[in-house]
């Protein structure tokens, strides 16, 4: 493939810059490159801009409301937006959900919740994780009986990121108990604001509480709402992940990372000299930067095959051990370059209106909330262990 951009798609990316100087609100992007917390009207804000602009569902087929981009011009547009400080799209409808009613939901479904997804009428989040059922996703007891014109569900669902703010989840459930594990599995959508729907905090070690159990008791859920066919859930749900593990990956934001890790290295200071001049400092440096520019190209060449409405395949997998490992290490260094400022805990510090004198670099403050949220990345999504044994069967053939 031809790494270089052309003039047509170099026009495109000062048009998506110019946009961003526009209308990104400024105290937003303040926020995410200073890794403060953002609220639910700030993701809000930014889905509506995105939304009003045409620019929001991207990766969905022009006649859904997608924007008719070719891969490089979404690459182009992720780049952008994280080097500018544009926040994460909240993606549990807009690139989880949405692909898969598009691809295996009805008429009457799509019409119904891709216009919602778009407009953020709903906030949904994914129900699939359970005690007992993470990485072998497989193993999920959640039940849903049929009964009638609904199906009553029961169970739990775990580490259900953004389930305060959600009134709407995508669940898998198990609706054959007698057929083997994946193929007694159903797609459905439940309404969170019903009976019988129990959201309960996790506080991780930052204090915040982004992920929640949730629990199902005799919750009625109508049989319009199963995606698909019944226990062919396993299928949709695998479809889904490949574009979850792609998205983690985070090419811009690494991207964004790393320049934010640079411009630290150059300012910071030890034994009387700037950290990016410590020779094993520079060496990691050195060592991230060359293993992200080599993952971005990777990402092109996923983006590429796909140009023709495919789905990324077990080639996701890759992307996803990667993008985790390579965030990781640079969020490990910028933590590192803080020195002891990092070791200070100051909660009130990781939001934007905290107005007192910082401990340190202003970087320090958020430095080791962040590294330690973010070891999340590597398990999440399927764990990067589970990601190797899917490359080893699907592209590897053992």
């Amino acid at each position: 493939m031809d790494l270089q951009f052309t003039p047509e798609e170099e026009a495109f990316r000062a048009e998506v810059r110019a946009f961003l100087k526009d209308q990104l609100p400024p105290q937003l992007a303040a926020k995410v490159k200073a890794g403060q917390r953002l609220t639910r009207a700030d993701q809000e804000g930014w889905h509506a801009i995105l939304n009003e602009k045409g620019w929001l569902a991207y990766h969905w087929p022009k006649e859904y409301g997608g924007t008719g981009w070719t891969p490089i011009q979404k690459f182009i547009f992720d780049d952008e937006c994280a080097m500018a400080g544009g926040p994460r799209l909240v993606p549990f409808g807009l690139s989880m959900l949405g692909p898969v009613l598009i691809k295996y939901g009805n008429e009457e479904q799509k019409q119904r919740w891709l216009p919602r997804i778009l407009g953020g009428d709903d906030w949904w989040c994914q129900g699939y994780s359970e005690p007992g059922a993470g990485s072998d996703l497989a193993s999920l007891k959640t039940t849903a009986v049929r009964e009638g014109d609904h199906y009553v569900v029961n169970g739990q669902k775990t580490w259900t990121t953004q389930g305060q703010h959600a009134n709407m989840m995508f669940c898998l459930v198990r609706t054959d108990r007698q057929a083997k594990a994946q193929s007694g599995i159903s797609f459905v959508l439940i309404d969170m604001n019903q009976p019988g729907v129990e959201v309960r905090p996790i506080r991780t070690l930052d204090g915040d509480a982004e992920v929640n159990e949730v629990f199902l008791t005799d919750v009625k859920v109508p049989l319009e709402n199963l995606v698909g066919e019944e226990n062919k859930g396993w299928t949709y749900a695998k479809y889904l992940l490949t574009y979850e593990r792609t998205g983690i990956a985070g090419v811009g934001f690494s991207m964004a990372a790393l320049e934010k890790l640079k411009a630290i290295a150059s300012r910071v200071q030890r034994n009387g000299k700037p950290l990016a001049q410590d020779p094993q400092f520079a060496t990691r440096m050195a060592q991230v930067e060359i293993d992200l520019n080599n993952m971005a190209t990777t990402n092109l060449r996923v983006l590429a095959s796909v140009q023709g409405g495919g789905v990324p395949g077990a080639e996701s997998s890759m992307l996803k051990i990667r993008g985790t490992v390579i965030r990781q290490e640079l969020l490990s260094l910028i933590r590192r370059a803080m020195g002891p400022y990092a070791l200070p805990y100051i909660e009130a510090a990781q939001f934007a209106e905290y107005d007192q004198e910082p401990v340190g670099p202003k970087e320090a403050a958020t430095a080791a909330a962040a590294y330690f949220n973010y070891r999340k990345l590597s398990i999440f999504g399927g764990s990067n262990e589970i990601q190797r044994n899917i490359i080893s069967k699907m592209i590897l053939g053992l």
